[in-house]
């Protein structure tokens, strides 16, 4: 059947369309750095929705015309638990920015067709991150109807998002607005490891000087 053939009877919109999220690990952890770093950006705005992995059905009563993402950014949609995203159910608003992450069993014509369905449909930034070696980033912003390639995607800052993509000895880097560059949950919970040591060593340090200055008959509470 052609996909813009209308479909007849009720329409179903599965909730996966059966391909593995990822091919190895390296894909994944970076899948995870980049949609867990951006939730944690946009923590506070409730009309910021991320997803990862996530069907997005571009035309109601088309349910072939889909693609899912490894991640994605809808901004003017609430953050709310979905099967998945049917854009016309979404006020008509196609996630803004999309990123994939390339893995080696990617074909060429699977890209392609992504890129196509992305431009075709609405999405304003286009990412794909390549994180095997040699590392690098490609990047695409819509002008008009069409994305326009980003000549140099090192320094590059993402007009939605505000991070920056960048290289570091070889290695892909991303930034976010306020300058730290987006963690691991290995780094992460080093972070927070360490700032409950440091404020566990300021309590101990305050529970002696209380101690000190009742040895000296001063109540510490009256100071």
């Amino acid at each position: 059947m052609n996909e813009l053939m209308p479909v007849l009877g009720e329409v179903l919109y599965p909730d996966s369309d059966g391909l593995p999220m990822s091919d190895n690990t390296l894909q994944f952890d970076w899948i995870a750095i980049i949609k867990w770093n951006l939730e944690a950006m946009f923590r506070d705005q409730p009309d910021v929705f991320i997803a990862g992995d996530h069907l997005i059905y571009a035309a109601e009563g088309h349910p072939k015309i889909r693609q899912a993402p490894d991640v994605y950014v809808a901004f003017g949609r609430p953050k709310a638990y979905r099967g998945s995203y049917q854009v016309w159910r979404e006020e008509s608003i196609f996630p803004q920015v999309v990123f994939e992450v390339w893995s080696p069993n990617n074909l060429a014509e699977t890209m392609q067709s992504k890129f196509e369905f992305y431009q075709l449909y609405g999405a304003e930034e286009y990412y794909i991150i390549y994180p095997e070696f040699p590392s690098y980033i490609d990047g695409w912003i819509r002008e008009g109807d069409v994305f326009v390639k980003v000549p140099k995607m090192h320094g590059f800052v993402s007009p939605r998002l505000g991070i920056r993509f960048d290289m570091q000895k070889g290695d892909i880097a991303i930034f976010g607005p306020n300058g730290r560059e987006f963690t691991t949950p290995d780094e992460i919970a080093r972070e927070r490891d360490e700032a409950e040591e440091a404020a566990e060593q300021a309590k101990q340090r305050a529970d002696k000087l209380r101690q000190k200055l009742r040895e000296l008959g001063v109540d510490p509470d009256s100071l």
